[in-house]
């Protein structure tokens, strides 16, 4: 009884960590608000092996256009960044096709298809975001903070408008955020403390 309650304790507890973590981290480096008109949103794409967006990029898309400020998609620019790192079709192609066919998205789709590390989603999509207000990266938000602090590391200056994307929701992925945190603490070793300190 008592290894039970343990156990479920103990299952507890990770949940909440994995919230709390994943939480924490979609909120760094971002401003809490930004002004001006204009705003792009960047989804970073993950491998795909097949010739068919898969689960977890379908995911990142939906994160994508949900963090279109609401009533302005004719206003953003929704980017997508990924190369054909898994297959023959760019990562980039496939979120933009889902975008289009099956969410509806009727703003303007941008593919930036040449990527094929994190650095170079970055480093490739910033002629895209020189004219923007505000700028939202969209992904897992381990992986999403760790592009915000390339784009830091790259242009300070765009940087600065950096907003939070709405890729983290209380209970989504629920079961899943304990192994995304530990993979998120993994994928960050490289950052610096400052560069995980959410801005004022």
């Amino acid at each position: 009884m008592r290894r039970r309650t343990g156990l479920a304790v103990a299952g507890v507890a990770a949940l909440a960590w994995g919230e709390w973590v994943n939480r924490r981290w979609s909120r760094a480096l971002v401003r809490r608000h930004g002004g001006g008109a204009s705003e792009a949103v960047v989804v970073l794409g993950y491998r795909n092996p097949r010739p068919r967006v898969n689960f977890v990029n379908r995911w990142r898309v939906r994160a994508g256009v949900r963090s279109v400020t609401a009533g302005d998609a004719r206003g953003t620019r929704l980017i997508f960044s990924g190369g054909a790192v898994g297959n023959s079709i760019a990562e980039a192609r496939l979120m933009a096709d889902y975008a289009e066919s099956v969410l509806t998205f009727d703003g303007t789709v941008l593919v930036e298809d040449q990527s094929a590390t994190t650095w170079e989603n970055i480093t490739n999509v910033i002629p895209l975001l020189e004219n923007v207000d505000r700028i939202k990266i969209a992904s897992q938000p381990a992986h999403a903070l760790k592009a915000r602090a390339y784009l830091r590391r790259q242009r300070p200056d765009l940087a600065e408008r950096l907003v939070r994307a709405d890729d983290y929701r209380p209970g989504e992925w629920m079961v899943g955020k304990p192994l995304l945190g530990l993979y998120g603490l993994w994928t960050l070793r490289g950052l610096t403390a400052t560069e995980r300190k959410a801005l004022p």
